[in-house]
């Protein structure tokens, strides 16, 4: 069957996800502009495009396989970055969602490194564990970029290994190119000890800021 994804506000002690609207524009165009060198293999709207980049968001959104995310800090109430569920999937015809992406996924310089993505995560895969009960959820990013790829490893995905010419690289310079995709996931069965490791990792960079 067909699942049309809709993301509820999912709210952390250090972020706050908020499905994606246009009154988060003016802060992304400020995030965005931030000291830029993470974001070699990632495409992220420079500030005279986040007004069409979320218009295209939305537009997927519609679709019923997309469910945009602004990314607040809770430290600034200020919208940091996005993320998004994305490519719901279910194969038993049982009313059931069975595996969906995380993805979409992009923080400002100054939030890298803060908590903020290791709690966006355990609120997404919470949600998506224990509310949507699905089996799977995967994660995939540039497989030239070790930066994406150690920040997925951290949040307790595993490394399943590389689709060759699987998607649409968004590298400076190839544009029309194809991109070998590294595949991470976490299953239903991993979850409870991923959430665990979720959980510490956020109370250390919770203490940090107490």
């Amino acid at each position: 069957m067909s699942h049309l994804l809709e993301g509820p506000v999912l709210e952390g002690t250090l972020v706050r996800l908020e499905p994606l609207e246009h009154r988060h524009a003016a802060d992304l165009a400020v995030a965005a502009e931030e000291n830029r060198g993470s974001y070699a293999y990632t495409w992220v709207p420079r500030a005279h495009e986040v007004g069409d980049y979320v218009d295209a968001q939305l537009a997927r959104a519609a679709t019923g396989r997309l469910a945009p995310y602004a990314q607040i800090s809770l430290a600034s109430g200020r919208a940091v970055g996005a993320t998004s569920y994305w490519e719901p999937r279910s194969w038993r015809g049982d009313e059931r969602l069975d595996a969906v992406e995380v993805g979409f996924t992009w923080l400002a310089a100054s939030a890298q490194g803060t908590g903020v993505n290791a709690e966006a995560k355990l609120l997404l895969f919470r949600h998506a564990f224990e509310e949507w009960d699905v089996s799977r959820v995967d994660l995939k990013t540039d497989a030239r970029n070790s930066r994406s790829r150690a920040a997925i490893e951290s949040v307790g995905a595993r490394f399943e290994g590389v689709l060759r010419n699987w998607s649409r690289s968004w590298a400076p310079g190839e544009e029309g190119r194809l991109r070998d995709s590294a595949i991470f996931s976490i299953t239903a069965e991993e979850w409870p000890a991923r959430r665990a490791l979720l959980e510490r990792r956020v109370a250390r960079f919770r203490a940090r800021t107490a």
